[in-house]
């Protein structure tokens, strides 16, 4: 098996190419799908054994931390518990390049969640093509940067992508090359903001 290579424009995302990507992604696909911050491995939520291809090819096991990539803040009630004061905080700074941690509500499956802490990482990623994919899903997807063992960053060249894995994988939306820089991580503990990661979203409005 080798994946489909899908050329898609950065800025105005072709919508027969977000429709067919989609249809793989609604059949249970493992698709890699740029970001702001680099690409990223998904699947839709309630398709475990495609997290479960995701966990082989990032070697990782099943405790790490996936995050969900929304379109905007319509839906976060669903899957995690904001209180006013966060909301507003989390609006002022999407789209961007920030990853925050919330609680988790009851609708997030636990193989998605923080099992400890019952939380669950939400990112609105400022790029034209996941917006698409996401708006056509209509829900969000599950999500992990797309960093291959014994490497140190995130993948950037849809190129490199699909020789080191196109074999493991459904689709690979080519968006470009892009600038890899890893997120901001905020962690909201009682509505209370700490930064756990310094990335490239500015996080003065968190310290």
């Amino acid at each position: 098996m080798s994946a489909q290579f899908i050329s898609v424009h950065p800025d105005n995302p072709q919508p027969r190419f977000i429709k067919q990507i989609c249809e793989c992604l609604n059949d249970g696909g493992v698709v890699v799908v740029p970001t702001d911050s680099a690409y990223a491995l998904c699947c839709k939520l309630e398709q475990k054994h495609a997290m479960e291809r995701i966990a082989r090819i990032r070697q990782v096991d099943k405790h790490h931390n996936f995050t969900l990539l929304c379109r905007d803040l319509s839906e976060i009630s669903t899957y995690a518990k904001v209180e006013n004061n966060v909301f507003r905080l989390l609006k002022n700074h999407t789209p961007g390049a920030y990853t925050f941690i919330l609680p988790a509500t009851k609708e997030v499956p636990r193989r998605l969640m923080n099992e400890r802490r019952k939380t669950i990482g939400i990112r609105v990623p400022n790029n034209a093509i996941v917006s698409a994919i996401v708006s056509e899903l209509n829900e969000p997807l599950m999500s992990c940067s797309l960093i291959l063992p014994e490497h140190e960053e995130a993948e950037s060249d849809p190129v490199t992508i699909n020789d080191e894995i196109g074999s493991v994988v459904d689709v690979i939306v080519d968006g470009g090359v892009l600038s890899p820089s890893p997120t901001s991580v905020i962690v909201f503990n009682d509505g209370v903001p700490e930064v756990a990661r310094y990335g490239s979203g500015d996080v003065s409005d968190f310290e």
